[in-house]
């Protein structure tokens, strides 16, 4: 996100679930909102969208209901390059992935949408059971050496999501990732994603 905002790419985040009542207090929500909106800040997102569905109960929705609201905000958006969350251990992600996809089909609101790929999640999507569940399989690696300490810069803006090593959201597991990805191909710092659609590619990736 942060390579795109630098060469002039309008970056929106749609935060589809909060960490918010009943499983979490008000006061988490507040914070998590916060540092959020802080980390976009520093990553150069020129939008930022939150849907306020509690977390860990997106998939408890209809799935036209959610359906309906990505489809409003793909509308509102018109994005060219949709990255959604890889279907994996947590059941937000791969509520958001189905309904992702339905809503990016070239026709209607995915009409304009000229890239999907799905982006991996530490702390989840390493966890699901190999050749039983989807396992994240990159073909799309990005090189993200000029921006590795935003990147981190970013997340130490949300404290209350991250912890020390050996947590998978650490700094350190984080950096750790950006050199493997980076080390598969060529690069000093790599971000890795699984393309599913594209019909063009912007020049600067």
């Amino acid at each position: 996100m942060a390579r795109f905002a630098d060469a002039g790419g309008k970056v929106t985040v749609l935060t589809v679930a909060v960490h918010s009542p009943p499983l979490f207090s008000e006061d988490i929500q507040h914070l998590s909102l916060e540092e959020a909106r802080k980390a976009h800040s520093v990553i150069g997102v020129a939008d930022s969208i939150f849907l306020n569905i509690p977390a860990l109960s997106i998939a408890q929705l209809p799935q036209w209901e959610l359906n309906k609201q990505l489809s409003e905000v793909v509308r509102k958006v018109d994005p060219h390059i949709l990255l959604l969350p890889s279907p994996d251990r947590n059941m937000d992600h791969r509520a958001v992935f189905e309904s992702g996809m339905v809503v990016s089909r070239p026709f209607l609101s995915g009409n304009n949408i000229s890239v999907v790929a799905s982006y991996e999640v530490l702390s989840s999507t390493h966890y699901n059971a190999p050749y039983i569940e989807p396992n994240f399989i990159p073909n799309w690696n990005v090189d993200i050496a000029e921006f590795i300490d935003i990147k981190i810069k970013a997340l130490k803006c949300c404290g209350s999501h991250i912890g020390p090593m050996p947590h998978p959201r650490s700094c350190e597991a984080v950096r750790s990732l950006a050199v493997f990805r980076g080390s598969q191909a060529g690069m000093k710092y790599g971000e890795d994603f699984y393309l599913i659609r594209m019909t063009s590619f912007p020049s600067f990736f």
